[in-house]
């Protein structure tokens, strides 16, 4: 089953991520260090994505995704992150997670998974 999202370019979603973090006093560096941190892009190659208007599923596909992307749990729009069973969209969760925790005043240390 496709869903909706998979075709939905990550340039048309990052304005939302953007309002979300900044309401809360965070910032757009802040937001792209998680984007990064979670595809293994560079900022160069963040920003290409963005400006080809590039869908989630090729947005993933092309990521390098951070090993520790695994540690990332707890619930997201209603769903626990580490019960979704499609590949894809774990990993559009696990990016909803980190802007959540982001917004929510994380500090920067545990929302990217710091070791102890």
């Amino acid at each position: 089953m496709s869903h909706r999202i998979f075709t939905t370019s990550v340039a048309s979603v990052y304005p939302h991520y953007v309002a979300k973090v900044e309401k809360k006093g965070r910032t757009v560096e802040e937001l792209d260090e998680v984007i990064r941190w979670l595809t293994g892009y560079d900022e160069a190659t963040l920003q290409q994505h963005l400006d080809e208007k590039t869908t989630f599923e090729e947005f993933f596909a092309q990521a390098d995704l951070n090993p520790h992307a695994s540690l990332i749990t707890g619930p997201v729009c209603g769903v626990r992150v580490e019960e979704v069973e499609d590949p894809l969209m774990r990993q559009i969760r696990y990016l909803d997670k980190l802007v959540d925790e982001l917004a929510k005043g994380r500090p920067m240390s545990k929302v990217l998974r710091a070791p102890q």
